[in-house]
This record gives structure tokens, C-alpha cells and sequence, in this order.
């Protein structure tokens, strides 16, 4: 479990390809030294098991496996050397919760289709794919690339946030801009409640 709230960006150093799926390593994570062996970290909103660390080398490395499942439904297989990506470890008993619960299970890819400055902040507009209108709503609560956002509108097609500068400092988002693809997990406590209205 997650709470959407980002620990840092770092760089992909690669993407392999491999019988199961693929290897992704990323490069210039801080906190590397603190990893162990099967723990879970958060990489654009994706929940990953951690592979391998290393403290030293490019500043921190960190390898996880990716099954084709995975590659499939998120926008890792498709990121490229050098490209950030947000990570966030997993939620302990007693943390602080200020984002919103977020477990790590990307619902859908969207694109984005604006990122610009207004001002010192930034409007993100983002795709809504027609399956996922019912798990939205004003107001509430949607993980972009693993980042805990506040939805300020819905269109018939997309979802508007409102990114201000600690955001935009501290995640990938400042990287983004129109026509990219970013992992979209929707509130968990709205898909129950979607699920439930189902029958």
C-alpha cells in the first residue's frame, strides 16, 4: 500500500527484455542503500519488487523484474534511458497518510493532452478513458504516475489536477507534456463502491 505521496524521481538506466517480461534498472535513487532484497517500491504508480540495490553505483541503483503483464498495462516497457520516473516505498504501519491510499495496480495508460503554466502552477489534462468515467469525481482523489492528485475538473473525455511547484519539483510531472503516456490508478475506495452498485 501507498499513499501517492513522492519520495523522488530517478532516472531509467535500462529496459531488457527477458523470457518472463523484461528488467528495468533505474539509476540515482537515494535511498538504494535502504532497500532489501523482495521489497515493494512504487515506480510510476506500479507496484514493483526490488530485485537488486546498489548504494554506490550512478548514485544509487535498483533493478526489479517486470512481468509481460505488466508491460502490457503500464507505461514502464515503454520508457526510455534516461527518463524519470516517480518512486514512493511502501506505507508503514503509523506513517502519515497525506496523500490517499493508492496500492500500486495501474488501471489504465492515458495520455496526456496538456501540460502548461498558469501562473506559478501548472494545468494537467489527462485522457479518460470511457470504462473509467464512474470512478471519478470532483474533488476527489487519482494517482498519476503514482502522484496523489486532487481532480479539479471532468470533461466528457479527460480529467483536469492542478499541479503546484513542489509537485512539479519533486515528481516527473515537470517532464511531462502533451501526447506522453502516464500510468492512471483510480481511487480504490470508488472502484468498491463501483463494484458494489454492480450487483
Amino acid at each position: 500500500m501507498f499513499t501517492g505521496i513522492i519520495e523522488t524521481a530517478a532516472e531509467v538506466a535500462a529496459v531488457e527484455a527477458t523470457p518472463a517480461g523484461g528488467r528495468f534498472t533505474l539509476r540515482t535513487v537515494p535511498f538504494a542503500g535502504d532497500l532489501t532484497l523482495g521489497e515493494s517500491v512504487a515506480v510510476n504508480g506500479c507496484c514493483l519488487t526490488v530485485m537488486a540495490a546498489d548504494p554506490v553505483l550512478d548514485g544509487g541503483t535498483v533493478c526489479f523484474d517486470l512481468l509481460a503483464e505488466t508491460l502490457r498495462v503500464t507505461n514502464l516497457g515503454w520508457l526510455a534511458p534516461g527518463t524519470l520516473v516517480n518512486l514512493e516505498r511502501a506505507l508503514r504501519a503509523g506513517d502519515r497518510l497525506s496523500g490517499h491510499y493508492v496500492q500500486g495496480h495501474v488501471d489504465a495508460v492515458a495520455e496526456v493532452l496538456d501540460f502548461s503554466p498558469r501562473g506559478q502552477d501548472h494545468r494537467l489534462e489527462v485522457a479518460l478513458p470511457e470504462p473509467f468515467r464512474r470512478n471519478v469525481i470532483r474533488r476527489g482523489s487519482i494517482a498519476i504516475d503514482g502522484s496523489s492528485l486532487t481532480l479539479a475538473e471532468i470533461t466528457p473525455h479527460s480529467v483536469v489536477c492542478w499541479i503546484i511547484p513542489h509537485t512539479a519539483a519533486v515528481t516527473n510531472l515537470h517532464a511531462r507534456r502533451a501526447g506522453d503516456l502516464v500510468n492512471v490508478e483510480y481511487d480504490v475506495i470508488g472502484k468498491y463502491v463501483a463494484r458494489w452498485q454492480e450487483g
